[in-house]
Protein backbone atom coordinates (compact mmCIF):
# COMPACT_ATOMS: atom_id res chain seq x y z
CA UNK A 1 0.00 0.00 0.00
CA UNK A 2 1.50 3.80 -1.15
CA UNK A 3 1.80 5.46 1.81
CA UNK A 4 -0.55 8.26 0.96
CA UNK A 5 -2.85 5.42 1.24
CA UNK A 6 -1.77 4.28 4.44
CA UNK A 7 -1.73 7.33 5.82
CA UNK A 8 -5.42 8.35 5.03
CA UNK A 9 -6.84 4.80 5.82
CA UNK A 10 -4.95 4.26 9.44
CA UNK A 11 -6.89 5.00 12.62
CA UNK A 12 -8.69 8.43 13.59
CA UNK A 13 -7.48 8.71 17.09
CA UNK A 14 -4.28 10.71 15.91
CA UNK A 15 -2.99 11.32 19.34
CA UNK A 16 -0.42 8.77 19.17
CA UNK A 17 1.63 10.61 16.79
CA UNK A 18 0.36 14.25 17.70
CA UNK A 19 1.91 13.51 21.03
CA UNK A 20 5.37 12.28 19.46
CA UNK A 21 5.38 15.55 17.51
CA UNK A 22 4.88 17.34 21.08
CA UNK A 23 7.52 15.14 22.80
CA UNK A 24 10.39 16.41 20.11
CA UNK A 25 9.40 19.89 20.62
CA UNK A 26 9.29 19.76 24.49
CA UNK A 27 12.86 18.32 23.96
CA UNK A 28 14.66 20.43 21.48
CA UNK A 29 13.07 23.51 23.87
CA UNK A 30 13.68 22.39 27.04
CA UNK A 31 15.47 25.39 29.04
CA UNK A 32 18.57 22.33 29.28
CA UNK A 33 19.06 22.94 25.98
CA UNK A 34 20.04 26.77 26.42
CA UNK A 35 17.96 28.04 23.07
CA UNK A 36 20.41 25.94 20.74
CA UNK A 37 22.74 28.72 20.10
CA UNK A 38 25.25 28.50 17.28
CA UNK A 39 28.42 26.65 18.83
CA UNK A 40 26.69 25.94 21.46
CA UNK A 41 26.51 22.53 24.18
CA UNK A 42 22.61 22.81 23.75
CA UNK A 43 22.87 23.01 20.16
CA UNK A 44 25.70 19.67 19.66
CA UNK A 45 23.27 17.86 22.71
CA UNK A 46 19.92 18.73 20.17
CA UNK A 47 21.92 17.61 16.84
CA UNK A 48 22.68 14.70 18.74
CA UNK A 49 19.24 14.16 19.42
CA UNK A 50 18.17 14.21 15.55
CA UNK A 51 21.30 12.01 14.11
CA UNK A 52 19.60 9.32 16.78
CA UNK A 53 15.68 10.06 15.46
CA UNK A 54 16.54 9.84 12.03
CA UNK A 55 18.66 6.49 12.71
CA UNK A 56 15.62 5.40 14.51
CA UNK A 57 13.13 6.50 11.57
CA UNK A 58 15.22 3.93 9.27
CA UNK A 59 17.61 7.08 7.99
CA UNK A 60 21.49 6.52 6.81
CA UNK A 61 24.44 8.78 7.93
CA UNK A 62 24.35 11.52 4.71
CA UNK A 63 26.61 13.65 6.23
CA UNK A 64 30.43 14.09 6.04
CA UNK A 65 31.48 12.56 9.28
CA UNK A 66 28.71 10.16 10.08
CA UNK A 67 24.89 12.08 10.31
CA UNK A 68 26.70 15.53 10.81
CA UNK A 69 28.45 17.93 8.59
CA UNK A 70 30.41 20.36 10.81
CA UNK A 71 30.63 23.33 9.96
CA UNK A 72 33.08 26.06 11.30
CA UNK A 73 31.90 29.51 12.47
CA UNK A 74 33.68 33.09 13.10
CA UNK A 75 31.49 34.30 16.25
CA UNK A 76 32.20 38.01 17.07
CA UNK A 77 30.55 40.56 20.04
CA UNK A 78 30.58 44.08 20.45
CA UNK A 79 32.83 45.67 23.09
CA UNK A 80 30.28 48.65 23.38
CA UNK A 81 31.41 50.28 26.42
CA UNK A 82 34.61 50.32 23.98
CA UNK A 83 33.11 51.73 20.91
CA UNK A 84 31.95 55.21 19.67
CA UNK A 85 29.72 55.80 16.45
CA UNK A 86 29.55 59.45 15.42
CA UNK A 87 28.26 61.97 12.96
CA UNK A 88 31.09 64.84 12.05
CA UNK A 89 30.65 67.95 10.20
CA UNK A 90 32.74 71.06 10.29
CA UNK A 91 35.07 69.40 12.90
CA UNK A 92 32.18 68.87 15.39
CA UNK A 93 31.15 64.82 16.11
CA UNK A 94 27.99 64.20 17.35
CA UNK A 95 28.18 61.50 19.25
CA UNK A 96 25.33 58.68 18.88
CA UNK A 97 24.20 56.35 21.62
CA UNK A 98 24.37 52.60 20.86
CA UNK A 99 21.26 50.79 21.76
CA UNK A 100 19.51 53.93 21.03
CA UNK A 101 20.34 55.59 17.89
CA UNK A 102 21.87 52.77 15.77
CA UNK A 103 23.69 49.30 16.40
CA UNK A 104 26.81 47.49 14.79
CA UNK A 105 26.14 44.43 13.63
CA UNK A 106 28.58 41.17 14.17
CA UNK A 107 28.38 40.15 10.44
CA UNK A 108 31.65 41.91 9.90
CA UNK A 109 35.24 42.59 10.56
CA UNK A 110 35.72 46.34 10.84
CA UNK A 111 38.85 48.38 11.68
CA UNK A 112 39.59 49.34 15.19
CA UNK A 113 39.00 53.68 13.70
CA UNK A 114 37.05 54.63 10.15
CA UNK A 115 35.81 57.64 9.28
CA UNK A 116 34.25 57.64 5.75
CA UNK A 117 31.73 59.90 3.66
CA UNK A 118 28.62 58.35 3.25
CA UNK A 119 25.75 58.46 0.52
CA UNK A 120 22.02 58.01 0.65
CA UNK A 121 21.22 55.37 -2.14
CA UNK A 122 17.33 55.31 -1.73
CA UNK A 123 16.71 51.38 -1.65
CA UNK A 124 20.40 50.93 -2.45
CA UNK A 125 19.39 47.85 -5.18
CA UNK A 126 20.44 46.79 -8.68
CA UNK A 127 17.56 44.93 -10.80
CA UNK A 128 18.33 45.42 -14.19
CA UNK A 129 16.33 42.84 -15.36
CA UNK A 130 13.84 45.63 -14.74
CA UNK A 131 15.74 48.89 -15.35
CA UNK A 132 16.02 49.44 -12.12
CA UNK A 133 19.61 51.06 -10.43
CA UNK A 134 19.89 52.86 -7.79
CA UNK A 135 23.53 53.07 -7.41
CA UNK A 136 23.72 54.32 -11.42
CA UNK A 137 25.88 57.31 -11.73
CA UNK A 138 26.76 57.19 -8.18
CA UNK A 139 30.45 57.48 -7.10
CA UNK A 140 31.27 54.94 -3.52
CA UNK A 141 34.41 54.34 -3.79
CA UNK A 142 35.67 54.51 -0.06
CA UNK A 143 32.03 55.65 0.73
CA UNK A 144 29.26 54.32 2.96
CA UNK A 145 25.84 53.38 1.39
CA UNK A 146 23.10 54.72 3.69
CA UNK A 147 19.68 52.46 2.35
CA UNK A 148 16.06 52.40 2.78
CA UNK A 149 14.75 48.38 3.34
CA UNK A 150 11.98 47.89 0.30
CA UNK A 151 12.00 48.06 -3.11
CA UNK A 152 9.74 49.43 -5.48
CA UNK A 153 6.25 48.38 -5.56
CA UNK A 154 5.50 48.20 -8.54
CA UNK A 155 8.20 45.46 -9.32
CA UNK A 156 6.93 41.47 -8.48
CA UNK A 157 7.71 40.92 -4.31
CA UNK A 158 9.64 37.54 -5.04
CA UNK A 159 12.33 40.46 -7.26
CA UNK A 160 12.15 42.59 -4.86
CA UNK A 161 12.93 40.10 -1.95
CA UNK A 162 15.70 38.64 -3.80
CA UNK A 163 17.43 41.93 -4.44
CA UNK A 164 17.17 42.61 -0.89
CA UNK A 165 19.26 39.94 0.45
CA UNK A 166 21.92 40.84 2.42
CA UNK A 167 24.64 39.01 0.68
CA UNK A 168 23.02 39.80 -3.26
CA UNK A 169 23.15 43.80 -2.20
CA UNK A 170 26.50 43.44 -0.49
CA UNK A 171 28.03 41.75 -3.54
CA UNK A 172 26.82 44.95 -6.03
CA UNK A 173 27.11 47.58 -3.39
CA UNK A 174 30.71 46.37 -2.86
CA UNK A 175 31.50 46.73 -6.92
CA UNK A 176 30.34 49.64 -6.93
CA UNK A 177 33.36 50.72 -4.28
CA UNK A 178 31.45 50.90 -0.84
CA UNK A 179 33.28 50.01 2.41
CA UNK A 180 29.84 49.45 4.48
CA UNK A 181 26.28 50.09 4.64
CA UNK A 182 23.97 51.54 6.95
CA UNK A 183 20.45 50.45 6.97
CA UNK A 184 17.23 52.06 7.70
CA UNK A 185 13.92 50.58 8.01
CA UNK A 186 10.21 52.36 7.51
CA UNK A 187 9.02 51.17 11.12
CA UNK A 188 5.39 49.83 9.49
CA UNK A 189 7.36 47.13 8.18
CA UNK A 190 8.94 45.80 10.95
CA UNK A 191 8.32 42.37 12.39
CA UNK A 192 10.18 43.35 15.98
CA UNK A 193 9.84 46.92 18.00
CA UNK A 194 13.14 48.76 18.14
CA UNK A 195 13.76 48.09 21.24
CA UNK A 196 12.92 44.12 21.18
CA UNK A 197 15.22 44.11 18.20
CA UNK A 198 18.44 45.86 20.28
CA UNK A 199 18.14 43.83 23.16
CA UNK A 200 20.37 41.12 22.26
CA UNK A 201 23.11 43.18 20.47
CA UNK A 202 25.56 42.64 22.83
CA UNK A 203 25.49 38.36 22.33
CA UNK A 204 27.68 36.71 20.07
CA UNK A 205 26.89 36.37 16.48
CA UNK A 206 28.31 34.35 13.47
CA UNK A 207 29.44 34.54 10.15
CA UNK A 208 31.02 31.35 8.13
CA UNK A 209 34.98 30.89 8.45
CA UNK A 210 35.67 29.86 5.34
CA UNK A 211 35.85 33.23 3.29
CA UNK A 212 34.82 31.50 0.00
CA UNK A 213 31.39 30.73 1.25
CA UNK A 214 31.42 34.26 3.21
CA UNK A 215 29.00 36.27 1.58
CA UNK A 216 29.82 39.48 3.98
CA UNK A 217 33.63 39.21 3.12
CA UNK A 218 34.74 42.75 2.73
CA UNK A 219 32.63 44.41 4.91
CA UNK A 220 33.99 47.34 7.27
CA UNK A 221 31.44 48.76 8.17
CA UNK A 222 27.53 47.62 9.39
CA UNK A 223 24.95 49.35 11.05
CA UNK A 224 21.09 49.63 11.51
CA UNK A 225 19.49 52.91 12.86
CA UNK A 226 16.47 53.14 14.93
CA UNK A 227 14.06 54.64 12.85
CA UNK A 228 12.75 56.67 15.93
CA UNK A 229 16.00 58.63 15.37
CA UNK A 230 17.22 58.17 11.82
CA UNK A 231 16.41 61.72 11.27
CA UNK A 232 20.09 62.58 12.79
CA UNK A 233 21.30 60.97 9.96
CA UNK A 234 19.67 63.63 7.01
CA UNK A 235 20.05 67.21 9.05
CA UNK A 236 21.57 69.27 6.17
CA UNK A 237 20.81 67.44 3.41
CA UNK A 238 17.22 69.10 2.78
CA UNK A 239 15.60 65.63 3.45
CA UNK A 240 13.95 64.16 6.17
CA UNK A 241 13.62 60.94 7.33
CA UNK A 242 9.49 60.52 6.80
CA UNK A 243 9.26 62.17 3.93
CA UNK A 244 11.51 59.86 2.54
CA UNK A 245 9.47 56.80 3.97
CA UNK A 246 6.43 58.39 2.86
CA UNK A 247 7.57 58.75 -0.61
CA UNK A 248 8.67 55.11 -0.72
CA UNK A 249 4.98 53.75 0.54
CA UNK A 250 3.70 55.89 -2.57
CA UNK A 251 6.22 54.47 -5.05
CA UNK A 252 7.75 57.40 -5.97
CA UNK A 253 11.25 57.28 -6.72
CA UNK A 254 13.61 58.15 -3.90
CA UNK A 255 16.10 60.82 -4.45
CA UNK A 256 19.59 59.75 -4.04
CA UNK A 257 22.07 62.37 -2.53
CA UNK A 258 25.42 62.91 0.03
CA UNK A 259 24.65 63.08 3.69
CA UNK A 260 25.90 66.57 4.74
CA UNK A 261 28.03 64.47 7.77
CA UNK A 262 30.47 62.07 7.84
CA UNK A 263 30.37 58.96 9.81
CA UNK A 264 32.92 57.97 12.35
CA UNK A 265 33.42 54.79 14.06
CA UNK A 266 35.47 52.94 16.58
CA UNK A 267 34.81 49.43 17.20
CA UNK A 268 36.10 46.90 19.63
CA UNK A 269 34.96 43.28 19.26
CA UNK A 270 35.65 39.54 20.73
CA UNK A 271 35.92 37.13 18.41
CA UNK A 272 36.50 33.20 19.16
CA UNK A 273 35.66 29.87 16.44
CA UNK A 274 33.02 27.60 17.02
CA UNK A 275 31.83 24.95 14.91
CA UNK A 276 28.26 23.37 14.55
CA UNK A 277 26.73 20.33 12.18
CA UNK A 278 23.93 20.31 10.26
CA UNK A 279 22.29 16.82 10.67
CA UNK A 280 21.84 15.10 7.26
CA UNK A 281 19.83 11.78 6.79
CA UNK A 282 19.34 10.01 4.09
CA UNK A 283 15.98 7.54 3.14
CA UNK A 284 17.61 6.00 -0.15
CA UNK A 285 15.01 5.93 -3.25
CA UNK A 286 13.85 2.18 -4.40
CA UNK A 287 14.05 3.17 -7.90
CA UNK A 288 17.21 2.01 -9.75
CA UNK A 289 17.35 5.65 -12.00
CA UNK A 290 15.30 8.32 -9.78
CA UNK A 291 17.33 7.47 -6.46
CA UNK A 292 20.42 9.53 -7.68
CA UNK A 293 17.98 12.62 -7.15
CA UNK A 294 17.09 13.94 -3.99
CA UNK A 295 14.03 16.11 -2.32
CA UNK A 296 15.60 17.94 -0.01
CA UNK A 297 13.45 18.03 3.46
CA UNK A 298 14.54 20.66 5.55
CA UNK A 299 14.07 22.48 9.30
CA UNK A 300 16.70 25.05 10.92
CA UNK A 301 17.61 22.87 14.14
CA UNK A 302 19.06 26.47 15.64
CA UNK A 303 17.73 29.25 17.41
CA UNK A 304 19.07 32.42 19.77
CA UNK A 305 20.65 30.96 22.81
CA UNK A 306 20.81 33.00 26.03
CA UNK A 307 20.00 36.52 25.73
CA UNK A 308 19.09 39.55 27.64
CA UNK A 309 16.63 38.61 29.93
CA UNK A 310 13.40 39.04 29.02
CA UNK A 311 10.60 39.28 32.09
CA UNK A 312 13.17 37.63 33.98
CA UNK A 313 13.42 34.96 31.48
CA UNK A 314 17.14 34.70 29.18
CA UNK A 315 16.57 31.36 27.50
CA UNK A 316 14.97 32.04 24.15
CA UNK A 317 14.00 28.26 23.47
CA UNK A 318 12.42 28.47 19.91
CA UNK A 319 9.91 25.89 20.47
CA UNK A 320 7.61 27.25 17.33
CA UNK A 321 10.68 28.88 15.94
CA UNK A 322 11.92 26.20 15.00
CA UNK A 323 11.87 22.91 17.15
CA UNK A 324 8.31 22.72 15.49
CA UNK A 325 9.96 21.89 12.06
CA UNK A 326 12.24 19.86 13.17
CA UNK A 327 10.00 17.50 15.50
CA UNK A 328 7.99 17.51 12.13
CA UNK A 329 10.82 16.68 9.60
CA UNK A 330 11.38 13.82 12.55
CA UNK A 331 7.74 12.35 11.90
CA UNK A 332 7.84 12.97 8.00
CA UNK A 333 11.33 10.76 8.21
CA UNK A 334 9.50 8.18 10.87
CA UNK A 335 6.31 7.83 8.17
CA UNK A 336 9.06 7.41 5.22
CA UNK A 337 11.39 5.30 6.34
CA UNK A 338 8.96 2.43 7.64
CA UNK A 339 6.72 2.76 4.95
CA UNK A 340 5.69 -0.85 3.37
CA UNK A 341 7.06 1.17 0.19
CA UNK A 342 9.43 3.51 0.08
CA UNK A 343 9.69 6.30 -2.07
CA UNK A 344 11.41 6.32 -5.29
CA UNK A 345 13.61 8.93 -5.00
CA UNK A 346 15.79 9.66 -2.32
CA UNK A 347 14.79 11.79 0.70
CA UNK A 348 17.26 14.01 2.08
CA UNK A 349 16.43 14.98 5.52
CA UNK A 350 18.59 18.58 7.00
CA UNK A 351 18.64 19.55 10.07
CA UNK A 352 20.64 23.20 9.52
CA UNK A 353 22.93 24.99 11.79
CA UNK A 354 22.71 29.00 11.99
CA UNK A 355 19.79 29.71 10.18
CA UNK A 356 19.37 33.10 12.68
CA UNK A 357 22.71 34.04 11.42
CA UNK A 358 21.82 34.39 7.88
CA UNK A 359 20.94 31.36 6.66
CA UNK A 360 24.23 29.65 7.27
CA UNK A 361 24.26 25.95 7.26
CA UNK A 362 21.57 25.51 4.48
CA UNK A 363 24.39 28.32 2.02
CA UNK A 364 26.77 25.99 2.88
CA UNK A 365 25.03 22.67 2.51
CA UNK A 366 23.60 24.11 -1.07
CA UNK A 367 26.70 24.82 -2.18
CA UNK A 368 29.11 22.17 -1.05
CA UNK A 369 26.92 19.13 -0.58
CA UNK A 370 27.98 15.94 0.63
CA UNK A 371 28.69 13.20 -2.16
CA UNK A 372 25.65 11.25 -0.48
CA UNK A 373 22.95 13.41 -1.46
CA UNK A 374 23.16 13.06 -5.48
CA UNK A 375 21.19 15.64 -7.43
CA UNK A 376 19.21 18.04 -5.58
CA UNK A 377 15.54 18.51 -7.34
CA UNK A 378 13.55 19.93 -5.19
CA UNK A 379 13.59 21.38 -1.20
CA UNK A 380 10.43 21.21 1.27
CA UNK A 381 11.36 23.77 4.11
CA UNK A 382 10.03 23.58 7.20
CA UNK A 383 10.41 26.91 9.70
CA UNK A 384 7.44 28.22 12.32
CA UNK A 385 4.92 27.02 10.72
CA UNK A 386 2.32 28.22 13.51
CA UNK A 387 0.38 25.16 14.23
CA UNK A 388 -1.88 27.31 16.76
CA UNK A 389 -4.85 27.32 14.80
CA UNK A 390 -7.33 24.42 12.86
CA UNK A 391 -5.55 23.19 9.58
CA UNK A 392 -7.90 24.94 7.21
CA UNK A 393 -5.04 26.73 4.77
CA UNK A 394 -1.35 27.49 4.46
CA UNK A 395 0.70 30.18 2.69
CA UNK A 396 3.08 28.27 0.57
CA UNK A 397 5.60 31.03 -0.17
CA UNK A 398 7.24 30.64 -3.56
CA UNK A 399 3.62 28.44 -5.12
CA UNK A 400 3.76 30.19 -8.05
CA UNK A 401 7.19 29.86 -8.93
CA UNK A 402 7.06 26.05 -10.37
CA UNK A 403 5.78 23.27 -10.67
CA UNK A 404 6.68 22.11 -7.25
CA UNK A 405 3.85 24.75 -6.88
CA UNK A 406 1.50 22.62 -8.54
CA UNK A 407 2.05 19.80 -7.21
CA UNK A 408 1.52 21.29 -3.85
CA UNK A 409 -1.98 22.96 -4.78
CA UNK A 410 -3.37 19.32 -5.87
CA UNK A 411 -2.41 17.28 -2.49
CA UNK A 412 -3.64 20.36 -0.60
CA UNK A 413 -7.13 20.39 -2.53
CA UNK A 414 -6.93 16.60 -2.16
CA UNK A 415 -6.78 17.23 1.81
CA UNK A 416 -9.36 20.44 1.86
CA UNK A 417 -6.45 22.67 3.34
CA UNK A 418 -7.05 26.19 1.00
CA UNK A 419 -3.99 28.32 0.07
CA UNK A 420 -4.06 32.07 1.69
CA UNK A 421 -2.61 34.43 0.26
CA UNK A 422 0.59 36.12 1.31
CA UNK A 423 -0.60 38.94 3.63
CA UNK A 424 2.58 40.60 4.49
CA UNK A 425 5.02 41.03 1.19
CA UNK A 426 6.86 43.40 2.73
CA UNK A 427 8.89 41.27 5.21
CA UNK A 428 10.06 39.50 2.24
CA UNK A 429 9.97 35.68 3.93
CA UNK A 430 11.23 34.12 0.77
CA UNK A 431 14.53 35.11 1.31
CA UNK A 432 14.64 34.75 5.30
CA UNK A 433 14.75 30.93 5.85
CA UNK A 434 17.00 28.42 4.10
CA UNK A 435 14.49 27.14 1.49
CA UNK A 436 16.20 30.61 -0.26
CA UNK A 437 19.75 29.20 -0.24
CA UNK A 438 18.05 26.30 -2.00
CA UNK A 439 16.46 28.46 -4.52
CA UNK A 440 19.67 30.15 -5.49
CA UNK A 441 21.42 26.81 -6.15
CA UNK A 442 18.70 26.40 -8.65
CA UNK A 443 16.64 24.12 -6.91
CA UNK A 444 12.82 24.32 -6.84
CA UNK A 445 11.52 24.85 -3.02
CA UNK A 446 8.98 25.87 -0.76
CA UNK A 447 7.86 27.03 2.38
CA UNK A 448 4.90 27.19 4.39
CA UNK A 449 2.66 28.38 7.21
CA UNK A 450 -0.33 28.01 8.64
CA UNK A 451 -2.97 31.12 7.02
CA UNK A 452 -5.95 32.33 7.78
CA UNK A 453 -8.81 32.12 5.13
CA UNK A 454 -9.99 35.10 3.50
CA UNK A 455 -12.44 36.75 6.04
CA UNK A 456 -11.41 34.87 9.41
CA UNK A 457 -10.68 38.00 11.23
CA UNK A 458 -10.33 35.68 14.58
CA UNK A 459 -7.78 33.21 12.90
CA UNK A 460 -5.56 36.09 11.31
CA UNK A 461 -5.63 38.12 14.45
CA UNK A 462 -4.30 35.07 16.41
CA UNK A 463 -1.54 34.56 14.03
CA UNK A 464 -0.77 38.29 14.06
CA UNK A 465 -0.90 38.04 18.20
CA UNK A 466 1.81 35.32 18.60
CA UNK A 467 4.59 37.71 16.68
CA UNK A 468 4.77 38.62 20.51
CA UNK A 469 6.69 35.57 20.53
CA UNK A 470 8.95 35.81 18.01
CA UNK A 471 12.50 35.92 19.49
CA UNK A 472 11.29 35.91 22.69
CA UNK A 473 11.61 33.95 25.55
CA UNK A 474 7.89 33.30 25.62
CA UNK A 475 7.85 31.17 22.52
CA UNK A 476 8.40 28.03 24.44
CA UNK A 477 6.92 24.82 25.69
CA UNK A 478 4.26 26.58 28.04
CA UNK A 479 2.51 28.24 24.72
CA UNK A 480 -0.97 26.69 23.93
CA UNK A 481 -0.63 24.77 20.37
CA UNK A 482 -3.31 23.21 18.41
CA UNK A 483 -1.66 19.18 18.47
CA UNK A 484 -4.61 17.73 15.97
CA UNK A 485 -3.41 20.52 13.83
CA UNK A 486 -0.07 19.88 13.98
CA UNK A 487 -0.32 16.55 13.21
CA UNK A 488 -3.07 17.22 10.29
CA UNK A 489 0.17 19.91 8.87
CA UNK A 490 2.66 16.63 9.22
CA UNK A 491 0.38 14.54 7.28
CA UNK A 492 -0.01 16.74 4.48
CA UNK A 493 3.91 17.28 4.24
CA UNK A 494 4.57 13.43 4.43
CA UNK A 495 1.32 13.01 1.44
CA UNK A 496 3.14 15.99 0.05
CA UNK A 497 7.29 14.69 -0.18
CA UNK A 498 5.86 11.30 -0.66
CA UNK A 499 4.38 12.90 -4.04
CA UNK A 500 7.12 14.79 -5.37
CA UNK A 501 9.42 12.04 -4.95
CA UNK A 502 7.50 9.44 -6.72
CA UNK A 503 6.55 11.85 -9.43
CA UNK A 504 7.83 10.35 -13.15
CA UNK A 505 9.01 13.87 -13.40
CA UNK A 506 11.43 16.23 -11.61
CA UNK A 507 9.93 19.73 -10.16
CA UNK A 508 10.40 22.63 -12.34
CA UNK A 509 10.51 26.16 -12.51
CA UNK A 510 8.02 28.17 -14.65
CA UNK A 511 9.60 29.58 -17.51
CA UNK A 512 8.79 33.15 -16.14
CA UNK A 513 9.52 32.80 -13.13
CA UNK A 514 12.26 35.32 -11.63
CA UNK A 515 14.34 32.47 -10.30
CA UNK A 516 14.34 29.99 -13.20
CA UNK A 517 17.83 31.92 -13.96
CA UNK A 518 19.67 30.12 -11.39
CA UNK A 519 19.01 26.65 -12.50
CA UNK A 520 20.04 27.80 -16.08
CA UNK A 521 22.91 29.52 -14.12
CA UNK A 522 23.77 25.70 -12.92
CA UNK A 523 23.04 23.84 -15.81
CA UNK A 524 25.71 26.04 -17.94
CA UNK A 525 28.23 25.13 -15.79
Amino acid sequence: MALAAALSNSCSNRSDTADRWWSHVRWLADDAREGRGTGTRGYRAAADYVAREFRTAGAIPGGTSGFLQPIQFVGRRIRESECLLALVHDGRADTLELGQDANFSTTCDPPDSLEADAVFVGFGLQIPEYGHDDLAGIDLRGKIAVFLRGGPPSLPANVRAYAQHQGVRWRRLRAAGAIGFVTLSDPATLSLSWERYSRNRLTWGYGLADTALDEHYGERFKISVNPARAQKFFEGTGHSFDSLVVAARRGDPLPRFPLARRIRARVRIDRRVATSPNVVGIIRGTDPRLRRESVILSAHLDHLGIGSPDHGDSIYNGAMDNASGVATLIEIARALGQAEHRPKRSIVLLALAAEEEGLLGSWTFAKRPPRTVGKMVANVNLDMFLPIIPLRATIAYGVDESTLGDRYRAVADSADVALAPDTAPEQTYFIRSDQFSFVRAGVPALFFEFGALPGDSAQAKQLRQWMQRYHAPSDDARQPVDLKAAAAFNRLLTRFTEDVANAPERPMWHEDSFFARFARGQAAR
